[in-house]
């Protein structure tokens, strides 16, 4: 038992029972000069918010990616006070698949776009070849003029795939200020998360809908990575990639030539 669970148990036996802290802590096998130490280690009440704030927009983040996000706005901790604070305030996320019926949360964030390359809609549609092979085509759309900036089928697709794919079309006609995707393997990915970081854009945040019925008005909370201003032209798109993604790319496209 922790002290600060002792003290609270002390407090209340004096209150209930009318005894002296000597006798109490004797009861709890508590020392008294633990019992009145008071911490000197300085409040993390603002840590706790930042914590709290990250897992409300990014709902499917552990403490590890958590950890990353607050290193680098600048906290100095370690990866064990990030995953004691985030286990101590309830934020573990449940093992258990989510039901396709919940419907996703609106952010207050959201608002329709208003010019073209404004807002991108990124996600993937499925089809079928005739002879079974399962085909899957990235779509991104502008919200605003209905413009296909890109239409990519491959038979797989990877978080560099993706990547990849955003560098050519930000070469051709520039990125837009933001691009909302949902929670799919290849969004949620490190590769497209470095890549946003290195173009100091925000990271990912959740949200629960499909591009089947292409009725973007009605679509439900979306995520968005936002792009700084003055970083929005094609020139800006054609920044280099870390080099860990382009070698990435680099295999990747290797293994589709060799396979053709």
């Amino acid at each position: 038992m922790k002290p600060v669970r002792q003290r609270k148990l002390v407090d209340e036996m004096r209150g209930d029972w009318n005894v002296s802290i000597r006798r109490a802590c004797h009861v709890f096998l508590l020392d008294r000069s633990t019992y009145h130490y008071k911490s000197r280690r300085p409040g993390q009440a603002a840590l706790e918010q930042r914590i709290k704030d990250i897992c409300q927009t990014r709902v499917r983040y552990g403490y590890r990616r958590v950890h990353v996000l607050l290193r680098r706005e600048g906290w100095h901790i370690n990866q064990k006070r990030t995953r004691r604070i985030y286990r101590e305030l309830g934020l573990q996320l449940r093992n258990k698949t989510p039901k396709r019926r919940v419907k996703a949360k609106l952010r207050e964030d959201r608002r329709n776009a208003t010019r073209p390359n404004e807002t991108w809609a990124m996600d993937f549609v499925h089809d079928q070849l005739a002879t079974g092979t399962k085909l899957r085509v990235l779509t991104i759309v502008d919200t605003f003029s209905r413009f296909l900036p890109a239409l990519e089928p491959r038979f797989s697709f990877r978080g560099a795939d993706v990547v990849e794919v955003l560098e050519r079309v930000g070469r051709e006609i520039g990125l837009p200020a933001s691009i909302r995707v949902d929670q799919g393997t290849e969004f949620v990915s490190r590769d497209l998360d470095l890549w946003a970081y290195h173009r100091e854009w925000g990271s990912l945040v959740s949200r629960i809908g499909l591009l089947s019925s292409f009725s973007f008005a009605r679509w439900g909370a979306a995520d968005r990575i936002h792009a700084p201003t003055g970083q929005r032209t094609a020139t800006a798109a054609a920044r280099r990639l870390p080099s860990r993604l382009k070698n990435r790319i680099r295999r990747r496209k290797t293994r589709i030539h060799r396979d053709q």
